[in-house]
């Protein structure tokens, strides 16, 4: 028996005018999740946690069966887990965000244009981030490059108790009011300010104006945490497993969880992405050992976070198209039985452009037998029309393995 968790992050929605007052999933063409909708057990759960923050890191720990009120340490360490980055138990580590801020004279009255930079290479981000090393690491802290945007900056013995805001909850609107605070937020925000006069004139980003492109004229700090410390999923849950994705976070949930976490090439956790590469990848490590792997797709949330319904729902289907079918295909061709679960981890709706605490659909589907309550369509409104609700978001991995449902 092989196990596919299939997560397009950020995949609900709300009603869109754009789209004639429809979600981008109930207009894309998306025949192998209509097939699972049609044939498993369809409803809404909720994987955001009260008092937690509303991120992918709650959101993905609850969808890979870990319950984030015992597990969840924040944000950032786990992405330093991926970065290979050593953190001592009394470390502290935040997100980087290489942004674009507007150009009024005085920090405090910029805008946020882009959290992204017009989601930066990573190649010119390991640039910008070793230039301002060079200003800012010391003993006591010191700035890593990660993935595009996605830098990481850790704090040697330190304390948490910085409050920060995520620069995808400020898109469009003044920082004034926002900066950090508490523990580390004087410091935090003073680098903040003299990375912005270090790099709006940087050659990397002279030349990416020149191209048409936004500047990454500034870092942004949030999402501190400590080394986190999960069990490991085989001992939870029997079977072992593989991530594929393309973000830091994930790979370093995943190798937090004892899974096999490798980098996909061509899988940039942007809109645009190499989704048949992990489709390949993800039926290569059922074939070579693998029980379960957890297939993320972050170009949802992007396209979300972006106020992209187009490029959505093109996600949506390229998702279908090019990762859950080929898998479904070749699971079938080599005989296997296999058990799916379809799922965001939370809404990133388009017209709101950041993330919102609303339940999302899902599909439990096994090729051994017919599931219910099924559902003509993978989407909002048909999954709430099922009826049925799961409360407990991480007890759908259980589900999903025991084929309990």
């Amino acid at each position: 028996m092989k196990y596919i968790v299939m997560l397009g992050d950020g995949m609900a929605d709300l009603p869109i005018a754009e789209l004639h007052g429809k979600t981008p999933l109930m207009v894309a063409k998306k025949p192998n999740m209509d097939y699972l909708a049609q044939h498993g057990a369809v409803g809404m759960t909720k994987h955001f946690v009260d008092n937690l923050p509303m991120g992918s890191d709650v959101a993905n720990l609850s969808v890979m069966g870990y319950d984030p009120r015992v597990y969840y340490t924040g944000r950032s360490p786990l992405e330093a887990v991926s970065l290979h980055i050593d953190m001592e138990p009394d470390d502290v580590a935040m997100r980087c965000n290489l942004v674009t801020l507007s150009d009024e004279p005085e920090y405090e009255d910029k805008t946020m244009v882009d959290y992204s930079s017009d989601e930066i290479t990573t190649e010119e981000a390991r640039e910008l981030v070793n230039y301002l090393g060079q200003f800012f690491n010391t003993d006591a802290l010191h700035l890593y490059p990660g993935i595009s945007y996605r830098e990481c900056l850790v704090f040697k013995h330190a304390e948490l108790g910085t409050d920060c805001i995520p620069p995808h909850d400020l898109t469009g609107k003044p920082i004034r009011g926002h900066l950090p605070k508490g523990t580390y937020g004087t410091l935090c925000a003073d680098m903040m300010r003299r990375s912005y006069d270090l790099l709006r004139n940087h050659p990397v980003n002279k030349a990416r104006e020149a191209r048409g492109l936004r500047p990454a004229n500034s870092c942004w700090f949030w999402g501190e945490g400590t080394r986190p410390a999960l069990d490991s999923f085989q001992s939870l849950y029997g079977v072992k497993g593989s991530v594929v994705c393309g973000v830091d976070l994930i790979r370093g949930i995943g190798l937090c969880a004892g899974m096999h976490a490798p980098y996909i090439e061509g899988a940039t956790g942007a809109k645009v992405t190499d989704f048949a590469a992990k489709g390949r990848a993800a039926l290569k490590f059922l074939r070579e050992g693998s029980d379960m792997v957890y297939v993320h797709v972050e170009a949802p949330d992007e396209s979300g976070h972006a106020g992209d319904a187009k490029c959505k729902v093109w996600t949506i289907e390229s998702i279908d198209k090019e990762i859950l079918g080929p898998l479904m295909e070749g699971l079938r061709a080599d005989g296997e039985d296999f058990a799916v679960l379809l799922t965001p981890d939370h809404p990133t709706p388009v017209p709101v452009r950041t993330h919102t605490p609303d339940a999302i659909p899902f599909v439990l589907y096994t090729s051994r037998r017919n599931a219910g309550p099924s559902a003509l369509a993978y989407d909002e409104e048909s999954a709430k029309a099922t009826g049925l609700f799961v409360a407990h978001g991480p007890s759908l991995m259980k589900k999903l393995i025991s084929e309990d449902f």
